[in-house]
């Protein structure tokens, strides 16, 4: 993926996930977003099970937040599908 797509897919993506409920998206560098959240071992846990292992991860360090990597828009639109049917 070109940096400069990456840069407009990650604006894209990051304003599509503060549409969610719960989720609320932190200034992050680089092709992740870091996500403030509620409970992310149980939104990750969920979430992964959905789609794949490891699409979100808890990071050390950082309590209440998950962070998912910024992907082809397919896979972006799935994992926006994912978050919204686990915060229902």
């Amino acid at each position: 993926m070109a940096a400069e797509f990456t840069c407009d897919e990650k604006d894209r993506f990051s304003s599509r996930l503060a549409t969610i409920p719960g989720i609320r998206p932190k200034p992050s560098i680089g092709d992740w977003i870091l996500l403030e959240v509620e409970q992310p071992h149980e939104l990750a846990r969920k979430v992964n099970r959905r789609l794949a292992p490891g699409v979100l991860s808890v990071p050390r360090g950082i309590s209440g937040a998950v962070r998912v990597h910024v992907g082809e828009p397919k896979e972006n639109e799935a994992l926006l599908r994912a978050l919204r049917e686990v915060q229902a």
